[in-house]
């Protein structure tokens, strides 16, 4: 009998694998002190963005039953 593999559950929250096989992930620097921001850098950093490949490596390693 084989085990199962689990998904690294933190991981999950954070990123999901698109059809292409890229990697998707919140941009980061959203979180807090919006007010020092301004209002050019809030709208470019809305939305999801890909993950650079170094990265993205690492990261399917946490999806064992990823694309």
């Amino acid at each position: 009998m084989a085990y199962k593999l689990k998904t690294n559950s933190a991981a999950k929250k954070r990123f999901k694998i698109r059809p292409s096989g890229k990697v998707k992930h919140k941009q980061r620097g959203v979180r807090h002190n919006a007010g020092a921001k301004s209002e050019k850098q809030k709208r470019h950093l809305r939305g999801t963005t890909d993950l650079v490949l170094r990265d993205e490596k690492k990261v399917k390693e946490l999806f064992p039953y990823a694309r």
